[in-house]
Parts: C-alpha cells; structure tokens; sequence
C-alpha cells in the first residue's frame, strides 16, 4: 500500500475557493440552465405522449454532466488533494491518497473477511399506526460470512390512555383529550415527529449495542456514522430533565470506538458534496483519509443539547476526546462504482480501509460492502415490511376485527 504525497504547491487560498464555489447572482438559472420562470410557465413542459423528446433531453443532460466530472477530475487531484491533506481538519499523520494492490486485497478475503474475524450490523424499523395502539418494531441483525450471528427485536406499544377508571365517562373524557393532540393514523405526522425521532434513536442505538455486546469478531462493520445525529442529540428524549439515550451512547461509544478501536462504519448517502467531489477523483482500488468529524460534533452537542445536570458539558467533553480519533476516508472500490465514504478509528484507519473495500470489491457494480447488505437483506426478511403487517394483521382478526382498525393503504391491492 502505497501512500501518494501531496505535491509541493501553495494552498488554495480562500478567495480562489470562493471563485470556484460562486453560483452567481441568480443561482437557480446557474444550476438548472433555465429561468424559475421557464419552469413555471405550464406551456414549457412535455405532454406525458411526447416521451422520445424527453428521453433524448435526458440522456443528452446526463452525458453532459458526466464528461464535466470527467474534465475536472484531475485538476481535483492537482489543486484540492493537498489543500484537504493540509487542511486543519485532516486527521494528523495519516492524511493523505492511498493506493491498494489486489495481493493485498486477497489477503484481507483469506485473513478476516472469508474466516468470520468481520462482523457487521444493520437495523431496520416498522411502525403500525391505529386508533387503538402504535406499534414501533425495532429490528437487529448480526452477520459474518460464517453466517447468521443473531438477530434481536424489541417492539414499543404506545396507548393514548394505559390506565382503567372505574368511571367510563372520566375515562373516555382523558382519552378524548390524550388523542386531540396526535395526528391522523393514516399521515406523516408532525406532533409526532419527536417520537418518530426517537425509535430512529433507539434503533442507531441498538445497531452499535449490538456489535460491542454480542459481536465476537475482531473487527466490527457498521452502516452509516459511528456517532449518528439521532444519538449525539438524545434522540429528543429528555425525562426529567435527562437524556438516557444520550448517556448510554456515550458509554458504549466509549467502549466500542475508543477502546475496541478495531471498526469501520461504511455510509449509503453522505451529505458532504464536498467530500464526494474530492472522492469522485480517486482511482479504482485507492483511497484517501481527509478529515475528522470533530467540528461537525462539536456544532452538534453546542446547539442540540439542553443545559443542566452536566450532561451537556459532559457530552461536549466527550466530543473532544472522541473526535480527534475518528478519520472520515472515501474509497473507490470499482471504476464502476461510485465513491464511498467511511470513518474508522485513527490507529486503524488504514487496515479499516482495506477491509471496507475489500469486501467492497465483491459487488463490482456497487462498490458497497457486501456485508452490510447481508445484514440487511436478514434484517429485512425476519423483520420487514410483510411479515410485520401480517402479524399485526393477524393479531387484530384475533381480536375479532380484522379490518375496523387497518389504514387505508394496509387494505389496498
């Protein structure tokens, strides 16, 4: 593995950045080519039967966009590799392009991946929404190239009103005033988005339990960032004026991101186009370490977080411990595939790389660990959509009505 060394060249300074990032004066004609006008006025726009115009537009758009990704790839590598390697944010002593040989490829298939020493974990969620009961399933799966490691599920019943009064009226009167302030079963909600929130909480949470607790491998493999916004906040669930969640995260963060240190974290859609446009430039089989997430955390815990009882000033201490020793790295494992983005612990940064990407390599296509998608693809079948809406299907018709309590879209063909 072989580390390519920034050329010896002035930064960037910022004024030059701002050039390149300008948009100029009307920034929606800059990105789109047309006049919001244009886009407004009905007597542009295509007839559903007038699809061959359409369809040669497209393609005419999408050749165009990628032969000017194409043009600036290099100049990327020339003048943005080394204002990223040098950029206060980098992460110290391992900044920098790598690029992997498939020897060394093989050897990471035969020494860890193919022998189980690489477990990974993914979750998923369902919720059931009816007048009666919200049901919330939380799903786990753990996996290897062994096979199956476990899978856990915890479901949460949320009832408008727990308690029986012996004065129906009373009782109907609190149930009456609990349900006034939820929304429609049967919609994305908006008071309820808090608790929507949370179950995405719980679950980030459960996905990293998961691989400290019950993961036995060496190395563990985990889907999206190692410290997710829903967890770095609280979930949004304070009681009494603490955030539980909040406080187990930061246990188990200790444990398996400082202490175990031996893991990597691959994401679907990062944010950062920045990051993307410098890993668009990287050749297949390299990869690069260009940042921490240590700012970023920091924003986080600084205007998230409520004061009081010191868990806001005890996260914030933890951030800047925790942050300096995570490295965000971008791969490519395929000149087919897109860029990937990863974060791993700083010792580990580049054995972590070479995992990812080596069992990245196993889909050509999508450049994606195929473990993670494993996970994924057991999560779904032992916890998915169908099998969860059968059950509680099941479960109402046992409760002698099977339709009464479905929304609209669970009774459709």
């Amino acid at each position: 593995m072989e580390q390519e060394q920034p050329p010896e060249r002035p930064l960037v300074d910022d004024e030059r950045l701002d050039n390149l990032l300008a948009m100029g004066e009307n920034e929606f004609q800059a990105a789109f080519g047309e006049a919001v006008e244009k886009t407004l006025d009905l007597d542009t726009w295509h007839t559903g039967e007038d699809l061959a115009a359409m369809y040669q537009a497209l393609e005419q758009e999408v050749a165009n966009a990628v032969v000017q990704e194409g043009r600036i790839r290099e100049r990327i590598r020339s003048d943005l590799f080394p204002l990223a390697f040098r950029h206060p944010q980098a992460p110290k002593d391992c900044a920098g392009n790598y690029q992997v040989d498939v020897h060394m490829l093989e050897r990471i298939h035969r020494g860890l991946l193919f022998n189980g020493n690489v477990e990974a974990c993914d979750g998923t969620s369902m919720v059931h929404d009816s007048l009666p009961v919200t049901i919330a399933q939380i799903g786990v799966s753990l996996v290897s190239y062994h096979g199956d490691q476990g899978t856990y599920v915890h479901r949460l019943y949320r009832r408008d009103l727990r308690v029986g009064g012996s004065d129906p009226v009373e009782e109907a009167m609190k149930l009456l005033e609990k349900r006034k302030q939820r929304d429609s079963t049967d919609a994305s909600s908006t008071r309820d988005k808090l608790s929507d929130f949370t179950q995405r909480g719980i679950m980030a949470y459960a996905e990293r339990a998961v691989l400290l607790e019950k993961s036995q491998a060496r190395w563990r493999m985990g889907h999206g960032h190692p410290v997710p916004y829903e967890l770095l906040t609280g979930g949004g669930l304070t009681i009494n004026g603490d955030m539980p969640l909040l406080r187990y995260s930061i246990n188990m963060w200790r444990k398996l991101l400082l202490e175990h240190k031996r893991w990597v974290f691959v994401t679907s859609a990062p944010a950062d186009r920045l990051l993307l446009t410098l890993g668009d430039a990287l050749y297949p089989l390299e990869f690069a370490l260009v940042a921490t997430p240590l700012q970023s955390m920091r924003d986080i815990t600084r205007g998230n977080l409520p004061s009081g009882k010191g868990l806001k000033e005890e996260a914030q201490k933890f951030v800047e411990e925790l942050g300096p020793q995570i490295v965000i790295g971008l791969y490519r494992a395929s000149a087919q595939a897109p860029v990937r983005l990863f974060y791993a612990h700083r010792e580990f940064a580049c054995e972590a790389a070479l995992i990812a990407m080596a069992d990245s390599v196993l889909q050509e296509h999508r450049g994606f660990p195929m473990l993670i998608d494993l996970a994924d693809a057991v999560c779904r079948a032992t916890f998915g959509g169908e099998t969860f809406r059968s059950m509680v299907q099941q479960a109402y018709a046992g409760a002698g009505e099977p339709f009464r309590y479905l929304g609209e879209r669970e009774t459709r063909n």
